[in-house]
């Protein structure tokens, strides 16, 4: 049964990667393999030798003696811990492309728009990089990645170059997360189970990091796809421009940085801080929207109307849901095989499978190649079980280097491949990018960058 539920995975990750070539959305065959998995794993329960709690981190201990009462209640309080992870994530990113969306109501990123004077396809490049590394570490790489696409699609019209961008956001966001305690779910995850501490984090990952989005965003600008200039955009100027424009950005900005403050006064989820950051932004949308326009004397009954009409349900009614269920989809999918104690298995599999080669971790038994290739494995499977399944895996004692690579590892190994991260996953819901054009165009950048920031790491760790 197990090797029947890898199978069904295995096809439901081909449909996904061959969605433009079979004409089929993501999302089907996301939420078809996460219903089907989980009911092949209700159906055959009793016949699996494993089983991963994920709130604990570890394998149940003698899970086949268990009762077969024991074990779908077990089965059902796994189904619904990885629904509420999974929820808190997704309710998360429910509050933060509504905040995105109000602000685009309010014509919030004409402002930005209006900063960016030049038009060198480099220099923009280089803007939106930095502006990815240094905000993925403050507001985490996924309301980052949100954020600057979304900014990107009022500055570049023209897709096809867009798309470069986003790939290079992508990069430039789960570098900059990785060094911040805060910027990606798997360095959270090393921080909250005290594996990690803010200073050292800081001390061993900042330099990989920065280098593993430079190196990237360097070849990049001497790419033709970087090279001239923008083509001109004519600006719609029958379009009403809102008085409160620069007034809804800062505070809709200000609002998502608000986020991670709030988790860390009040220690809850982040979901938690971004709905109150949502109701704040929503108010004062609300009590601007009367009168939203500048031109208040023009004529014509559509644009009164939606002069009036409530920015909170227009900005929520401009949501992907497709890219939403796609994430829950693909999530739970892969909770399924994290739930069986796979995932768990290859990575202890992998630790005492591959040989000591490489520089070995000065106070760990554990080959620098395997976590490099827990990194590599993270562009395939999400890093978080990876990172969980370590978590129980390794007994190092906290701020250990052997966390701190992992925590390098799982986050920047992500951007190999578009569905290896959430800030990739976001970004191919809201740009619609390919999977083989993302493969053949930045995968490579990617590894590259990646392999660079590895370098550095082993050459910094040798001062701590």
């Amino acid at each position: 049964m197990e090797t029947v539920i890898i199978l069904v995975f295995v096809f439901g990750y081909l449909a996904i990667t061959l969605e433009h070539s079979i004409k089929i959305d993501k999302l089907i065959p996301a939420l078809v393999m996460m219903a089907i998995s989980w009911a092949l794993i209700s159906l055959g329960i009793d016949s699996f030798p494993n089983w991963f709690d994920s709130a604990k981190h570890a394998l149940v201990d003698n899970f086949p003696a268990l009762g077969h009462e024991a074990k779908m209640h077990l089965m059902e309080e796994t189904l619904l811990h990885h629904l509420g992870k999974t929820a808190e994530i997704l309710v998360f990113l429910l509050g933060a492309m509504t905040i995105v969306e109000i602000i685009d109501y309010f014509d919030g990123f004409s402002t930005i728009k209006n900063f960016i004077k030049t038009k060198k396809k480099s220099k923009i490049l280089w803007i939106f990089c930095g502006l990815a590394f240094v905000l993925s570490a403050i507001i985490d790489n996924l309301t980052a990645t949100i954020v600057l696409i979304s900014i990107l699609q009022k500055i570049v019209k023209d897709r096809n170059v867009r798309i470069w961008y986003a790939g290079l956001i992508i990069i430039a966001a789960n570098a900059g997360g990785a060094f911040s305690p805060i910027g990606d779910v798997t360095t959270t995850m090393l921080w909250i189970g005290k594996k990690v501490s803010t200073g050292h984090l800081f001390g061993y990952l900042l330099l990989p990091s920065l280098i593993c989005m430079l190196v990237p965003t360097i070849i990049a600008s001497f790419l033709p796809a970087f090279k001239g200039n923008l083509e001109s955009q004519e600006e719609d100027t029958n379009k009403p421009k809102s008085r409160f424009s620069g007034s809804m950005l800062y505070l809709g900005l200000g609002a998502i940085v608000f986020v991670p403050i709030f988790k860390m006064v009040t220690h809850l989820p982040p979901y938690v801080g971004m709905m109150l950051s949502l109701g704040v932004v929503a108010i004062f949308a609300e009590i601007y929207s009367s009168s939203k326009f500048s031109l208040t004397e023009m004529d014509g009954g559509e644009s009164q109307a939606h002069a009036h009409h409530s920015p909170v349900h227009h900005s929520l009614s401009k949501i992907e849901l497709p890219s939403i269920l796609f994430f829950l989809g693909i999530l739970m999918a892969v909770a399924a095989l994290e739930s069986l104690g796979t995932l768990f298995l290859f990575a202890d599999s992998l630790q005492t499978s591959v040989p000591m080669l490489g520089t070995e971790l000065h106070h760990s038994g554990v080959s620098d190649l395997v976590v490099i290739l827990l990194g590599i494995g993270s562009a395939v499977i999400d890093n978080v079980p990876l990172v969980a399944a370590s978590l129980g895996m390794f007994s190092e004692p906290m701020d250990n280097e052997l966390w701190h690579f992992i925590a390098y590892s799982a986050g920047t190994g992500g951007s190999m491949l578009i569905i290896g991260s959430a800030a990739g996953v976001v970004a191919m819901g809201m740009e619609k990018i390919d999977f083989f054009w993302y493969f053949k165009k930045i995968s490579w950048l990617a590894l590259v960058g990646f392999l660079a920031g590895t370098l550095v790491f082993f050459w910094n760790r040798t001062l701590f």
